[in-house]
């Protein structure tokens, strides 16, 4: 996808403080009483929204007349008025000509913005015959709650919506997958008009942000998490917190965590603040990506720069690169990916061994008064290391424990791929129904890799209570929750516990210098995992 300058934006004179772009924040607001509503879009502006939306048809037993000018004269910013049918995906299932008539009154009462359906576009500019004040703009919208059709079609339906006499195209899809998003940003960056295109869905959460980067007029935002008006919507707060939406700009660079699922990721969290504290020029989003191979064709353009790859395309993700980092290769899986600024190559890396191999060994010096040996060697020398899980993590902890002079057992669920894992490191492999039994000897380490005790399932533990005594140490690679039970319950039995956040933390800082080319702000990045573990 190419990105060129975004062309022309809409000035509606909103909102104060440094800005990078001119896309407002729309605070949406689905109240059923109008008392509630109005008590929402005070909020919205506390928050730091730029408009309101008072979405008429979530509001119980209203009458227009009486209503609309308490709603309008009572508004602490400008306001966006909807009234959706449940023809268009809203919930008024009444008379079509009242509907239009509530519509009309708005802009009567001089609400700033009037949002019109293209299917009845037409009509209600010909019952409005032009009176209209200049102060009060039409925003003409269609809505596929289906999917997302091409480029073209999406350009052809902008262009139908223009004709109308739009003040501004609203255009909303649904996103069946990630690269969906990609069509809305190719015509909001040509439109020569304010646009709003948004991608409804989990998998269109891109388009709620980087619409700052393309030029579009507007993203609405929830005044409270869980309290949406459309699907995938985020937070006012996360908007303007998390992703710091004014300082997007033509020229952000996009970073992000490749996963699926990827709801549950902290990074976004990490290295947004991160990026933000040296003055980085950068965002970090949650990915949901169905296809790999997909997602990189389609985002090829050279702002997309940088990734980290989690369950369950650590694999997939190195398949896809153009070089890899020798030490990946042997493990056979990436956790981070660099688009090379000078020929757009993509090159592959695994910091997932690093981070909690350099993990395991702080805790194990604690433990150890004697600390290294005279050799020099790692506290690991010599220690059997169980490692349980195949997948991605399990190859790079496996491969670790192997370069530390470990003596390396693979557990897996399925024995073929324990024993394949196994075998590159020289190790022992069993299944994870063996486990339970598995005590050769006292004191040693165990390594769990997969996502079994992971939220939402935290209830969930890889291995018996019962077999964790005959291990000195426990780390669980997952950090949702940052205390999982196979932790707890390791604690109980005397074992020392490394938690999936040391591994996160160490590996970060090295991704966050692959991301920026900048020394990672250690204490800041620990500061804000910890607030948000």
């Amino acid at each position: 996808m190419s990105i060129s300058s975004a062309p022309f934006q809409w000035e509606a004179g909103i909102g104060s403080g440094v800005r990078r772009n001119s896309t407002l924040i729309c605070a949406s607001t689905s109240a059923e009483s109008v008392e509630e509503m109005v008590f929402e879009m005070v909020k919205g502006k506390e928050l730091g929204a730029d408009l309101v939306e008072a979405r008429l048809d979530f509001l119980n037993d209203f009458h227009p007349t009486q209503h609309l000018p308490s709603l309008i004269n009572n508004r602490p910013l400008p306001i966006l008025i909807t009234y959706r049918p449940i023809w268009e995906g809203g919930e008024y299932d009444g008379d079509e000509s009242q509907r239009q008539d509530a519509l009309r009154l708005a802009i009567e009462l001089g609400s700033e913005f009037v949002d019109v359906e293209l299917k009845v576009a037409d009509e209600f500019y010909k019952s409005i015959g032009g009176k209209k004040a200049e102060s009060v703009k039409i925003i003409v919208s269609s809505h596929n709650l289906e999917s997302t059709p091409s480029v073209e079609e999406i350009g052809n339906l902008a262009a139908r919506i223009q004709a109308t006499g739009a003040d501004v195209v609203k255009i909303a899809t649904t996103a069946l997958d990630i690269t969906d998003c990609a069509r809305l940003f190719q015509v909001l960056v040509h439109s020569q008009v304010p646009m709003i295109g948004i991608a409804m869905g989990e998998k269109g959460f891109i388009s709620r942000v980087l619409c700052a980067k393309f030029g579009g007029f507007l993203t609405f935002g929830s005044i409270e998490a869980g309290a949406i008006s459309a699907p995938g919507q985020t937070t006012i707060k996360e908007l303007l917190d998390l992703y710091n939406f004014r300082q997007i700009g033509v020229g952000t660079k996009v970073h992000g965590v490749i996963g699926n699922p990827i709801g549950h990721s902290k990074s976004p969290h990490l290295y947004n603040p991160a990026f933000k504290s040296v003055g980085f020029d950068g965002i970090y989003l949650p990915l949901l990506i169905d296809n790999v191979s997909d997602f990189l064709n389609t985002y090829s353009s050279p702002d997309f720069v940088g990734y980290s790859y989690t369950i369950p395309h650590k694999q997939n993700g190195l398949r896809c690169c153009d070089e890899v980092d020798p030490i990946a290769k042997a493990i056979g899986a990436i956790s981070c990916m660099i688009k090379r600024p000078n020929d757009g190559r993509l090159i592959g890396y695994n910091f997932d061994y690093l981070g909690a191999i350099a993990a395991i060994e702080e805790r194990l010096h604690l433990q150890d008064s004697n600390g290294r040996s005279i050799s020099g060697c790692s506290p690991l020398y010599g220690k059997l290391f169980v490692v349980m899980g195949a997948g991605g993590a399990g190859k790079a902890l496996a491969y670790g424990g192997k370069e530390k002079g470990a003596r390396v057992v693979v557990a897996n669920r399925t024995y073929a791929k324990a024993k394949e894992l196994a075998t590159k490191v020289g190790g022992e492999a069993i299944t994870l129904s063996e486990l339970e039994s598995f005590h050769p000897e006292q004191g040693m380490i165990l390594a769990n890799t997969t996502s079994v005790g992971m939220k939402p399932k935290i209830d969930l533990t890889p291995i018996p209570k019962e077999a964790l005594k005959h291990y000195s140490l426990v780390f669980d690679a997952i950090y949702t929750p940052k205390l999982t039970r196979l932790l707890r319950e390791a604690q109980e039995t005397g074992a020392a516990i490394v938690y999936g956040t040391e591994m996160f933390i160490n590996q970060a800082f090295m991704q966050f210098e692959m991301f920026t080319k900048l020394p990672a702000p250690k204490q800041h990045m620990r500061d804000v995992l910890a607030r948000n573990t």
